[in-house]
């Protein structure tokens, strides 16, 4: 997998959190910062698409897509942010329609 390096300028005290942190989980500074870098882009992203969701600008299940995690996460998800599921009889009818073994009206 080809790399490249990022760079960017923390105070003397976030960087001293930082050491300190990968020292107590036992790994060196870069393997810390991509762990963070990692999980922040993840958070962001999901809160992102969510904020798509919430505006009817994202489906549920494109939203779910564009943060990479599946639907039943991200319904699990919108509590956590107060978004509401956006879903209504419609909706719910046509999914049921559309399961494999559904009777048909």
């Amino acid at each position: 997998m080809k790399t490249v390096t990022l760079s960017t300028r923390l105070s003397t005290a976030e960087a001293e959190r930082i050491d300190t942190l990968a020292a107590e989980l036992g790994l060196d500074r870069s393997s810390l910062l991509k762990q963070l870098v990692r999980r922040g882009y993840h958070d962001l992203q999901t809160a992102h698409v969510l904020d798509g969701y919430r505006r009817g600008l994202l489906t549920l299940s494109r939203a779910a897509e564009l943060a990479g995690i599946g639907v039943r996460d991200i319904l699990a998800r919108l509590p956590q942010e107060s978004v509401e599921l956006n879903y209504d009889l419609h909706e719910l009818q046509r999914d049921l329609d559309n399961l494999p073994d559904a009777p048909r009206r």
